[in-house]
């Protein structure tokens, strides 16, 4: 049996602890995972057009609940109430647009035969699927795999970001409120070691994880060598280029959003600026001048723009990436300096004279650090930003969008590009990665058959 342990979650605005919880017992996680089983085995019997009914409700009670979990969200991982209202307000957007096209998606194709018979093509649920979900996005995260497996028939386990479990138990409640069976929505607060045991229980069939790519190379292969199917997305350092014939405005503007969204803690958050020489100068000085005037502070005054970095390790950590590319050639144009005072807020950042071999080219920066690149042309651009192990998302900003768009298809190497703006997840457009940023796609629909079993049903 585990040891029990205590998780005490942490306000970053202050430092100061909001709760604790205790890690459940071994005997408790098994019985958690047989009890959604049983739920599944009920659940898989529902209609897709039933099921959908039920995703429904879990959106409207997340809206019911809008303020409660954007304030716990706030509290437990920093981010502005703003943004946290957003960030229901998507997840709401998920369930119906899941409940929407689920019933079409799931729905059982016929197919003509090369021997003239017909055949089936049908979805069928595979049972419990378990993630692992981190604290950037504490209902995000965990809408976007679980709504999908649920509208899918299947049951869901979560192990939540220890850091962000108020945030998870409140969403176990939110979920439980609808006609969803008894269990088979559930959130586990179980350590590494029994997160590896979930992986390895045979009532589990499916395992996806959001998170950085060491966890994401432990996590595959931990489920590759059950035989589980697994989906992974997890990080990177995407790159938004400024081409020759940008309009300047537009992307320092959306820039800078891209870069301070979220606290600049995001996956898909804009990392490198690749700018063209022709108009590197006029980007960099708008860019600098408009970081610079960032206003960081308390996340629950609505004139703050950047609230804290979600944890002080992690705060420690991007401003020792930042002085390790600093030590390496980069030149600091603005921020890079740890603030005075409570809580474990970074200012808005901008290094320059960024260059292979340097963190801030290499790595990902989890906050608000923006790396200013130098390209020859378009062309070369292209180039710098495919030079990377990640491949998560990306953007082009150029007047000819015709173009971009052409660009974007053909040559930039990543699941997600935006033109001329900087964007997060929408429900109707597939999410996920290449390389280092993982494999398997959300939302869409590409997400509702990631975890079923696509059966041919067909006669001789």
């Amino acid at each position: 049996m585990s040891k029990e342990k205590t998780i005490a979650t942490i306000n970053p605005t202050n430092g100061k602890i909001l709760n604790r919880y205790k890690y459940i017992t071994d005997k408790a996680l098994q019985d958690a995972i047989t009890k959604c089983h049983k739920a599944f085995m009920i659940w898989r019997e529902v209609s897709p057009e039933n099921r959908a009914k039920v995703i429904k409700a879990i959106g409207k009670e997340l809206m019911k609940s809008k303020e409660e979990l954007s304030q716990l969200m706030t509290d437990e991982m920093g981010k502005t109430l703003e943004h946290s209202r957003q960030e229901i307000d998507l997840c709401a957007a998920i369930c119906n647009y899941t409940a929407k096209i689920g019933p079409k998606e799931l729905k059982t194709e016929e197919r003509d035969m090369l021997n003239g018979n017909k055949g089936r093509v049908s979805y069928a649920p595979i049972g419990v699927v378990y993630g692992i979900q981190p604290w950037n996005y504490p209902s995000y995260q965990v809408v976007r795999y679980s709504i999908a497996s649920l509208m899918g028939g299947n049951g869901v386990l979560l192990k939540h970001a220890s850091n962000v479990t108020g945030s998870g138990k409140l969403l176990e409640q939110i979920y439980q409120r609808t006609d969803i069976p008894d269990g088979l929505f559930t959130i586990l607060i179980i350590n590494h070691d029994q997160s590896d045991s979930v992986i390895t229980n045979k009532l589990v069939r499916g395992v996806t994880l959001t998170g950085s790519p060491e966890a994401g190379k432990k996590i595959g292969q931990k489920a590759t060598a059950a035989l589980k199917k697994s989906v992974l997305e997890l990080g990177s350092n995407d790159a938004y280029l400024v081409f020759e014939d940008a309009d300047i405005d537009l992307a320092v503007k959306a820039s800078v959003t891209g870069r301070i969204y979220n606290n600049g803690e995001t996956c898909i958050a804009a990392k490198r600026f690749i700018v063209v020489e022709k108009v590197y100068d006029e980007f960099r000085e708008k860019f600098v001048k408009a970081m610079s005037k960032v206003k960081t502070g308390n996340p629950n005054i609505k004139s703050t723009q950047l609230g804290p970095i979600a944890r002080e390790d992690l705060r420690d950590e991007l401003h020792e990436q930042v002085l390790a590319s600093v030590k390496k050639g980069a030149k600091i144009a603005c921020g890079g300096k740890i603030p005075n005072g409570e809580g474990f807020f970074y200012p808005a950042t901008v290094l320059e004279n960024v260059k292979p071999g340097q963190p801030a080219y290499e790595d990902e920066f989890f906050g608000p650090v923006a790396s200013l690149i130098k390209a020859k042309n378009n062309k070369d651009a292209m180039r710098i930003a495919n030079d990377s192990r990640y491949g998560l998302g990306g953007g082009i900003f150029s007047k000819n969008e015709a173009a971009a768009f052409e660009i974007a298809e053909k040559y930039f190497d990543t699941g997600m590009v935006f033109i001329n703006s900087f964007g997060l997840a929408d429900p109707a457009m597939p999410f996920g990665g290449v390389k280092e940023s993982g494999y398997g796609r959300e939302h869409g629909g590409f997400g509702l058959k990631e975890f079923v079993n696509v059966k041919s049903v067909m006669k001789r």
